[in-house]
């Protein structure tokens, strides 16, 4: 019985530490607020005297922690002091783990990026040297090497944006400027002369030095000047105003200024009774965020040289510049776009967006462009009219204003009745591919929008031919989330401040796109239907340039792709691999319901996409727990689908391994003495890795293809590069040169994996 238990209880571990990262991984932290529970969480940095550290008890003390305690107290709150790493404090913020950073927390620089308290504390930056240095002023650092904390307020005075002049010119002079993850560290270093000075707040150089005894000494230059708030998630007012009302209350009975003594930092104080929190808007955020099809000119794609440009990205940049915004360029799936613009990933849709027949789904601007769907041919084709294309293959983008033209609810009975006449209507991914398919012979016609079809037709030269009949006519405008409309005006007044001002036709005229602009100061729409307009070379922004600097321009470009591509490849194998083994023994689990339950997530892992995988472990969250998805979730949540995905087929070739060895084996090693744990990793374990290696070497090169599924969450690596620049070059060159990386990629992986199969044989 006692055994029976022992297993009992060693599968129930197992089962956690294998569902436990996959739900944590999956579900979105319920904010730790404060207010559904009782538990006030302050994530501080546990190495920054006197605000937060551990004292010679073990305990975790400081002025900050005191604040913390005395606010928890009188708001019936239990306070938990959660050490964090300082790097990660925004992901901890953000998920929820902690409720608040109270840690002297600088709010210089960083006012849009969280919800702040007002501030509490004055602080400087100065330089602590050994009193034996001869440093007696900032010049003196010339030629020093010089510590800080890694993302620090005195980092931030001597390199970043806000930096001034003089702390810029300070630093250059230095031998060198070293980042450290804490203090302790940084006055070790000090110490032991391997740096010369370090730059650090006041209030940690006063704690510092008074603590080290007669060693070190402050420079009484300053570089700068700022202040201490607490910072909160962004938008969660309601806690930070608890907190404030607190802070004031603390504040007029005297107990704030005794802390503050307590600590040696009553000088700094600088709360007063007359500060009162101020509402934060949407404003606050000024990021605009423009989701497009980077695979869409010239409205939007990537250039030679590597920047996404385009007739809408041009616009939205104006746009911004003038609501002081900062634009953010958001390539996207097209067929991801609704999930992206509702669970929050972008501001709007802005690509040569049509509005017919989508009205009521988005909130619109009004039409700025009137734009037709023609039909494009070979000038050899002999095909004229619409009728020719009777019996013809015609290929026409998935998810289209050209297809639901020819197949939609709203389409017209003539255009119903020709593409019944079709041999086959195929739906391809992008224009580059159609366009592939149409130089080779492999589909008679394209059915796409003029703007588009004026420049491919410009950039590919003299091969192909718009025909006169068009199919429809439709307009552009700029979707924004339904119900969204204080955005939309926004935008939609500055455009028409551009029209005003002539900005908006010099940005058409730079596209050629000068005919198709409809856009009125009255907001009402022009009737009349798109002239057909060429665009030349130079509207487009193509330069000509030699077959070698294509090459060698192209090549850079996929370059950064490829290392995304890494980046992904390596993740996966870092946590799939374990991750792996532990299914595997879930899987051969002997109580049935683990078994059973471990058996299914293969099942599902193995059975589904893996690109539907990565829809649901992207935009899961938002759509099952209503979060916010973030800009760095994208990646997460790539790395997170491949890894489950990876990680059940790993685990059926270890169970296969596992089950390769002979049972005489386990009989012999229990004969010896061996432990269980001692036969798995000492006999069966050897002997699995050396069965497996085949199976898993091609897992490992399937991974590597497996990496362009990526571009299914709008993630950039190196397949989606290639056809995007493909797209804005009109050329199949980048594809191939992908290929060529991934061979290259593929030869290293099994190269190496040759190389650890050879060193495995035990006979060679």
């Amino acid at each position: 019985m006692n055994a029976k238990w022992k297993r009992l209880v060693t599968a129930i571990l197992m089962m956690a530490l294998l569902l436990g990262p996959i739900v944590s991984m999956q579900t979105p932290a319920r904010a730790a607020d404060g207010e559904d529970d009782n538990t006030f969480i302050v994530g501080f940095d546990a190495e920054f005297p006197p605000y937060g550290y551990k004292d010679d008890n073990g305990e975790y003390v400081g002025f900050d922690l005191d604040l913390a305690q005395e606010v928890c107290d009188r708001n019936g709150w239990t306070l938990k002091k959660q050490p964090i790493e300082w790097n990660s404090k925004d992901m901890e913020l953000n998920s929820g783990s902690i409720s608040c950073i109270w840690n002297g927390f600088t709010m210089n620089g960083r006012e849009d990026d969280y919800t702040w308290t007002k501030p509490y504390v004055d602080n400087s930056q100065v330089v602590v040297v050994r009193k034996d240095s001869g440093i007696t002023q900032l010049n003196d650092l010339s030629g020093k090497v010089v510590a800080v904390q890694a993302d620090s307020s005195a980092l931030a005075a001597l390199t970043g944006e806000d930096a001034s002049e003089e702390n810029k010119a300070l630093c250059a002079t230095f031998k060198d400027l070293q980042q450290v993850g804490d203090y302790n560290s940084a006055f070790m270093n000090l110490e032991s002369g391997a740096v010369n000075a370090i730059c650090m707040d006041i209030g940690v150089a006063n704690y510092e030095i008074e603590s080290r005894g007669d060693k070190f000494m402050m420079l009484e230059d300053r570089l700068s000047s700022e202040e201490y708030g607490i910072g909160f998630k962004k938008g969660n007012t309601e806690l930070r105003d608890k907190v404030q009302a607190t802070l004031l209350d603390m504040l007029a009975d005297g107990t704030f200024d005794e802390i503050a003594e307590k600590w040696g930092l009553e000088e700094s104080i600088c709360l007063t009774a007359d500060d009162e929190v101020q509402e934060e808007t949407a404003a606050d955020d000024n990021t605009f965020v423009v989701g497009f099809d980077a695979e869409f000119p010239p409205y939007g794609y990537k250039n030679d040289d590597g920047e996404y440009v385009g007739f809408d990205l041009d616009l939205a940049q104006e746009v911004c510049d003038r609501n002081g915004w900062i634009l953010k360029k958001q390539p996207i799936e097209w067929n991801s776009k609704d999930m992206e613009l509702n669970s929050g990933s972008i501001s709007c849709i802005w690509n040569g967006f049509t509005m017919n027949g989508r009205e009521d789904a988005y909130t619109w601007t009004t039409p700025y462009v009137d734009n037709s769907q023609v039909v494009v041919v070979r000038k050899d084709s002999g095909i004229t009219q619409l009728s020719d294309l009777s019996g013809k293959v015609v290929a026409v983008q998935a998810d289209s204003s050209a297809l639901a033209a020819l197949t939609g609810e709203d389409a017209s009975e003539e255009n119903l009745a020709l593409a019944e006449t079709f041999k086959d209507l195929q739906q391809v991914g992008d224009y580059n591919s159609a366009f592939m398919n149409l130089e080779s012979g492999a589909v008679n016609a394209i059915c796409m929008d003029i703007g588009v079809a004026n420049y491919e037709i410009a950039s590919r030269g003299d091969k192909f031919v718009m025909l006169e009949d068009r199919l429809s006519s439709e307009e552009y405008g700029i979707g924004f989330k339904l119900g969204n409309t204080e955005l939309r005006d926004k935008v939609q007044a500055t455009l028409l401040d551009m029209l005003a001002d002539g900005t908006f036709e010099e940005i058409a005229e730079k596209w050629g796109l000068e005919e198709s602009i409809c856009l009125s100061p009255d907001d009402q729409v022009q009737d009349g239907n798109v002239a057909a307009t060429a665009t030349d070379s130079t509207s487009t922004g193509k330069k000509n340039t030699s077959f070698w600097d294509k090459f060698c321009s192209i090549t850079k470009q996929l370059a950064e792709g490829l290392l995304a591509s890494l980046v992904i490849f390596f993740l996966t194998l870092l946590f799939s691999l374990p991750l792996g083994l532990l299914v595997a023994a879930g899987r051969m689990c002997k109580i049935a319901p683990i078994r059973w339950l471990v058996k299914f997530y293969i099942s599902i892992a193995r059975g589904t996409p893996l690109m539907l995988q990565l829809l649901v472990v992207f935009y899961g969250p938002y759509y099952l727990f209503g979060a916010t998805l973030t800009t760095s979730y994208r990646f997460q949540a790539v790395i997170i689908g491949f890894a489950l995905n990876y990680a059940a087929y790993f685990a059926e070739i270890y169970r296969s391994g596992i089950q390769a060895v002979p049972q005489g084996q386990h009989e012999a090693a229990k004969i010896l003495g061996y432990s269980k744990s001692q036969t798995f990793f000492k006999i069966v374990f050897p002997q699995m890795a050396k069965n497996i290696l085949p199976s898993v070497t091609n897992e490992v090169i399937t991974l590597v293809k497996d990496t362009s599924l990526a571009f299914a969450i709008s993630y950039t690596e190196m397949f989606t590069l290639a056809k995007q620049v493909a797209a804005a070059q009109t050329t199949i060159m980048p594809l191939f040169i992908a290929g060529v990386f991934y061979y290259i990629f593929n030869f290293v992986v099994a190269f190496v994996m040759e190389k650890i199969e050879k060193r495995m044989n035990y006979y060679h």
